[in-house]
């Protein structure tokens, strides 16, 4: 699976941070990795997947 490298994302942990806080939600930085990365893997799943049909 291709995956973006961290150093050239333009949404930071910080980012994720401050959204969720917005709603109400609680999250450490390592947790807002978690979330981002798994964020970022979906997309790629996402434009793959239109890329073929």
């Amino acid at each position: 699976m291709e995956t973006v490298d961290p150093r050239t994302r333009k949404v930071t942990t910080e980012m994720v941070i401050a959204k969720l806080k917005e709603h109400g939600q609680t999250v450490t930085k390592a947790e807002a990795k978690i979330i981002l990365d798994f964020m970022y893997k979906i997309a790629i799943l996402s434009v793959n997947q239109y890329v073929k049909l």
